[in-house]
């Protein structure tokens, strides 16, 4: 189902990728994180992620990393800490910058539910070709980045 609007051809044109983008983005992360344990958040699950990849990262690079705030961070990263899969450690020297680092739990519990994710999204892509996925993410990056506005545009 596509928009309904009644604007511009532009308008409709976009308006309908837009929902069949999100439609699709919100059912395959449905399907794919269904492995999620009950009590973990997308976004808990995400910071984990990028942990077990990226290494310890202060709070704010974290929040940077996965398009969060910071309030927003500050309190999945708390319940992270609770759970006892990331440590918080202030800076000696600058106080209000936080390393987070995951804890061999919490490096174990990723390291387990990570593969499964993994599975899930390859077996949920697997009704695009390799070059349909290559496409995909071509134009997911090229939209992501946006086009910079120039001073005469309606936002």
């Amino acid at each position: 189902m596509g928009t309904r609007h009644q604007g511009s051809k532009a308008e409709t044109l976009a308006l309908d990728a837009y929902l069949k983008l999100m439609r699709a983005a919100d059912s395959v992360t449905a399907r794919a994180h269904v492995a999620l344990p009950a009590h973990l958040t997308l976004t808990q699950f995400a910071a984990l992620e990028a942990l077990y990849h990226l290494g310890p990262l202060f709070q704010s690079e974290l929040a940077s990393k996965l398009l969060k705030s910071g309030g927003n961070l500050t309190l999945v990263v708390k319940n992270l800490d609770r759970d006892g899969l990331v440590t918080r450690t202030r800076e000696i020297g600058d106080r209000r910058f936080i390393k987070v680092e995951l804890t061999p739990k919490g490096r174990r519990f990723i390291g387990a539910l990570f593969p499964k994710i993994a599975a899930n999204l390859t077996r949920e892509f697997t009704i695009l070709s390799a070059r349909d996925q290559l496409a995909l993410a071509r134009i997911c990056k090229r939209l992501g980045r946006g086009r910079l506005l120039t001073a005469f545009a309606v936002t």
